[in-house]
Parts: structure tokens; sequence; C-alpha cells
């Protein structure tokens, strides 16, 4: 394993030959994830024939994370027991053969249920391969490096979805909205999972792990015992590992919160700032918000190694929990584009500083042997989160996305997610 450095610089990291390989391969596959789920956005939120509702959003997540939330714990006994770098190459083969399905359904006009199960299938390997590169990231850098690893890795790879969703924004400037846009948008996503498969074979087989013990039982078997092991994971967790139960119960409540404000985003985008029948102007706003949040990403990359060590984990990320709390009112309310593109900006910058933090706790504190198991669950919880959020926009956030009281609640909720989590984090 080649961990060259021994510092926590971002040039000490990057001189490490495996990170490098394995951002590469994160960068391509959320390049792909990107113009994938812009694709997706544009067939059912933005699709000239359709009045789009929170209803519609919220059934599209439904169908798209919960069934992968069910399963999504089995899938973490597999990642502590397969080589991670074959998930990372042969699950982004899969994705791009069913990229290519997913494109030709929609040029031939299938019925919706055959293009969200395809789309289902892409999304469940995504979260799948995601976990995986969460649990190998301790295998190519010291552990003093970890936290500007997290800063740097997540951070890169969701600029680079953002990216991808840039492609599809300009897919869209030059053709007209429709099937054929969207088919040309996902067959080129599909092209670019098949660049993040090979990008994986540039990695020795065993360099990402894990570990293999002989008191485990065959592989044959796994499916078998994966109940069992889940349950085993679950007990460490609340066990053994306060600070990482602490943290994912934090991350949970904070990516609620973040999925009822992108549902009210989509539909001020949609139905407030601009007129319902301009697809290209709804897209456009949309694209504004999601350059100037990812912005907010980076910039998040570029202080928590600092913040963290002046402030400490748990102290960044209370402080970035509480002042989402100040955030959403102060410029949410407004309703108005330009605050609440600056909203998009600084929660991006406290959103991902806090998946920062909870990233290094739970690596730190989860033993290998453990670890893809907590991060499937880290996984589901995220799905789940998203899911419930999208549920509440749907029974209490009209068309036009203007609700008072839900942002009030929103506000409240990180307000509270931070007091309970500084709380925690002194009885530690």
């Amino acid at each position: 394993m080649d961990r060259t450095g021994n510092g926590t610089s971002l040039s000490a990291l990057l001189r490490g030959a495996d990170f490098r390989r394995l951002l590469t391969a994160r960068v391509l596959s959320q390049l792909s994830d990107g113009a994938f789920q812009v694709s997706l956005a544009s067939y059912v939120v933005f699709s000239p024939e359709r009045q789009t509702s929170p209803a519609d959003i919220a059934s599209l997540l439904l169908v798209l994370l919960l069934p992968f939330s069910l399963v999504g714990p089995f899938a973490g006994v597999l990642l502590d027991r397969w080589r991670r770098r074959q998930v990372l190459y042969l699950g982004n083969l899969a994705r791009a053969g069913l990229g290519l399905l997913t494109g030709a359904l929609l040029l031939a006009r299938a019925p919706s249920w055959l293009f969200f199960l395809a789309a289902l299938l892409v999304t469940a390997l995504n979260r799948f391969i995601l976990a995986g590169l969460s649990a190998s990231l301790p295998r190519v850098v010291r552990p003093e490096q970890l936290v500007t690893a997290n800063a740097l890795s997540p951070t890169l790879g969701t600029v680079a979805a953002t990216a991808g969703g840039g492609l599809g924004f300009l897919v869209h400037r030059f053709v007209p909205p429709g099937a054929t846009a969207d088919a040309l948008l996902v067959t080129a996503a599909a092209l670019l999972y098949l660049c993040a498969a090979l990008s994986a074979l540039r990695m020795s087989p065993d360099l990402l792990g894990p570990d293999q013990h002989p008191d485990r039982p065959p592989l044959h078997r796994t499916l078998l015992v994966a109940g069992r092991e889940l349950a085993d994971g679950v007990r460490h967790l609340v066990r053994d590992c306060r600070p990482a139960s602490h943290a994912l119960a934090a991350i949970t409540a904070v990516r609620f919160c973040y999925g009822i404000l992108v549902v009210t985003v989509l539909m001020l985008a949609r139905n407030t700032f601009n007129d319902p029948s301009d697809v290209d102007a709804g897209m456009a706003t949309l694209a504004k918000a999601v350059a100037v949040s990812a912005v907010g990403f980076f910039l998040a990359a570029l202080i928590s190694p600092w913040c963290t060590r002046r402030f400490g984990l748990t102290g960044w990320l209370a402080g970035c929990t509480g002042a989402a709390a100040v955030l959403v009112p102060a410029l949410g309310l407004t309703y108005a584009l330009v605050p609440c593109l600056l909203a998009a900006l600084l929660l991006g910058l406290v959103t991902q500083s806090v998946k920062i933090c909870a990233d290094t706790v739970v690596q730190e504190s989860v033993e290998d042997a453990y670890r893809g198991r907590i991060f499937a669950l880290y996984d589901v919880l995220f799905n789940l989160a998203f899911v419930g959020a999208a549920a509440v926009t749907a029974v209490f956030l009209p068309l036009d996305g203007r609700s008072v009281p839900l942002m009030l609640v929103t506000a409240l909720l990180y307000a509270v997610t931070a007091a309970l989590y500084a709380r925690s984090a002194r009885t530690r």
C-alpha cells in the first residue's frame, strides 16, 4: 500500500499514488452520476408534458431510494468480504450497460415503470459503490491524513457530480427538451460509467481490502449469515462506537433538513422564479442553485481541515449545524432568487462540512472488519432521510414552494440537532 507523505497537507496526500487512483475512480463515477441524475430530473420535474408537484418528486425518490434502503445493509456484509476494487470495477461496468438500456427505453418511449426499474438498478449500484469508496479510503491514506482526505475526496466527487449535471444542462441548451435529449444524456453517462470501471483496474485487486479472516464463513454462505452479521455491526456501533453512532444520528437529521430544502428549491425554480411553462428557464435557475451549492462544497473542503484542528471534529460539526438553523429563516423566508442562491452556497458549505466530520468520526472509531457494514448503514440512513423529507414536503409544500411553517420547523430541527450533538460530545 502506497501512503507516501507523512504530513497532513494536501500536497502530501496527493503524493500517494494509490490515493490518486481511488480519487480518480470516485470522480469519474460521480461525474457519471451527475449526468444520469439530471436526465432523471428532466424526465420527472422539467418535462414539458408534466405539471410537477412535490408528490411527484417524492414518488420518484421513493422508487429510486427506498428499495435499496431495505437491502442496503446486506450489501455492507458483502463490502466486508468482496474485494472492494472489484466492486468498483464490476459495479460501474454494470451501470454502463444499464445506462445504455435506459437510453434505449427512452427512445422507444417504453412505459414509465420500465424506465424507473432501470434507473432504480443504476441508483442502487451507485449507493453500493459510494459506500465501498468511503470504506476503502483508510486503506490508501495514513490515519493523520483522514480529515484532509475526507475533505478532498467526497467533495471532489460532489463537484464532479455537479459537473456531470452541468453537462446535462448543456445538452438541454442545444437539444429540445424531450426523450431524445434525455436519451442522449443517459448514453453519455453510460460511457462515463465505463471509464470509471476501467479506472478501477489501475489499482491492485487487494489494495482496498477488506482483510481476510479465517473464522468468517465462506462467500457462498455470506447471504445466509448476513442478518446476523448486520446485527453484530449494529451492536458494535451502539455498544463500542458511541462517537460514530452520535455522528450518524446528526448527519441523518441534517440530511433530512437538506432534503426538504432541495425539494423546495426544485418547486421554486419550476413554479415561482420562472413561468411553469418555460422549462429552459426553470432548468437554468436550478443549474445556478446547483452551481453555487457546489462552490459551497468546495469551500468546505478548503476550510474543514483547519477548522477541525481549531475546534475539533465535534465542535465543527455542531457549529455548522447550528449555523444552518440561522441561515434557513434569514435567507430562505425571503423566497427571492438572490437570497435563496446565497442560502444554497452557505448551506452547501455547512452540509458538506458536517459530512466531512461525520465520515471521519466513523472511519476513526469503527474497526475495519465492520467498516463496510457501517458505511452501508450510513448510506441507508442517508436515503431514508431524503425519502422522509420528500414525503413531508409532499404533504405540506404547495406547488409554488412557499411554506413559512415548513421553513421554521426545518430551522428548529437544525438547532435541536446541533444542541443534542454538542451535549453528547460533552458527555463523552
